[in-house]
């Protein structure tokens, strides 16, 4: 059996977190392990983490009391780069969305999310996809879209590696990919890695917007 995923909450609305709470407790493969109201406690302890208290994925607000969940997204790619993190939070301000994308957060869900699209949005980031609420992964199209015409690309991707991309942009995890195209899911890390290196991005979502943006996928 493998081990639970092992979640760190961030939220400062008491009633938000114990609905979280009740939520993943019913979920036999994910953890609750720590929650924190405010941004800065928690950045104490990724600092110099035990094992046990070391996060798998930590779900983050944006509107927090002191340092913004954008701010804190920074410090927690620094100092738990491993860890996967989502923004869970009412803001829809374009601002916000690009700002946590372009930052590395590989997923970006709006609280109106049921507990299962969350929980769904979980374990799709941690299959090493992206996981966006429908009204931001819109957004984000809006805003590459229009650019798209404007800049020349200088990147080149392999046929394979537009492929993969595009299913990337379909919202396809790794397994979900190597399905579809018949090759192994070690074989469509090493592309996905190409793919992050080449445009120079940290994830799904800033490399699909990346390549809408630069007219490699249309």
């Amino acid at each position: 059996m493998s081990e639970p995923i092992r979640i760190m909450l961030i939220e400062d609305h008491a009633g938000f977190r114990e609905v979280i709470t009740l939520a993943l407790g019913r979920i036999p493969d994910m953890e609750l392990i720590s929650q924190f109201s405010a941004a800065e406690t928690a950045l104490r302890i990724l600092q110099n983490p035990s094992e046990e208290e070391r996060p798998d994925l930590i779900l983050l607000d944006v509107n927090l009391p002191g340092m913004s969940g954008i701010t804190a997204l920074r410090w927690i790619k620094e100092y738990s780069p491993a860890t996967k993190i989502i923004m869970l939070t009412q803001s829809d301000r374009e601002e916000d969305i690009l700002q946590a994308i372009s930052m590395g957060a590989e997923g970006y869900l709006l609280k109106s999310a049921t507990v299962n699209e969350i929980k769904e949005g979980i374990q799709t980031v941690m299959d090493g996809g992206a996981s966006l609420d429908p009204k931001v992964a819109k957004m984000i199209l809006q805003h590459v879209q229009p650019q798209q015409d404007q800049e020349s690309t200088g990147m080149t991707l392999s046929t394979r590696e537009i492929d993969i991309l595009k299913l990337l942009g379909e919202g396809l995890v790794k397994k979900e990919i190597a399905e579809k195209l018949g090759i192994s899911i070690t074989t469509v890390a090493f592309h996905v890695r190409n793919i992050y290196d080449k445009l120079d991005v940290h994830n799904a979502p800033a490399a699909v917007a990346k390549g809408y943006k630069s007219g490699l996928i249309k």
